[in-house]
């Protein structure tokens, strides 16, 4: 059964796309942390970030460094974290996270739901700054 990330990227699921390549895609996290938290992904369905060979690896995190640049610029935050948790989704996957040292910012306890409106609307500004 493919994971919920692969249909996703197949367009089964909708999703706030943010980027995708012949290798990975970007997409808003529906619960995020903080606005602009999005989630990037290789379209190859592999569950353990690192099952990922070295030559996937290096290439979701490079995809990953353009989409944080575009979502640092687009919320201002002073920098974007990264996360790789993997328990709720079993497809290895990315969190990027705009942060400025709050306390608690990276507790995943936090996760709210966001509006289709918010979604759409920062999916935008990302792209947009790409």
């Amino acid at each position: 059964m493919s994971s919920i990330f692969t249909r996703i990227i197949k367009g089964e699921i909708p999703c706030h796309k943010i980027l995708e390549d012949d290798k990975h895609f970007a997409f808003l996290e529906i619960r995020p942390l903080k606005p602009g938290h999005t989630l990037v992904i290789p379209k190859a369905e592999t569950d353990y970030f690192f099952d990922l060979d070295d030559k996937a690896m290096a290439g979701l995190m490079a995809f990953s460094k353009k989409i944080a640049a575009a979502v640092k610029k687009a919320t201002g935050a002073e920098k974007v974290a990264v996360v790789v948790y993997g328990l709720q989704v079993r497809h290895a996957h990315v969190h990027l996270i705009p942060v400025d040292g709050t306390p608690g910012e990276l507790d995943f306890r936090n996760q709210r739901d966001a509006t289709q409106q918010q979604l759409t609307e920062t999916a935008e500004k990302i792209r947009t700054s790409l």
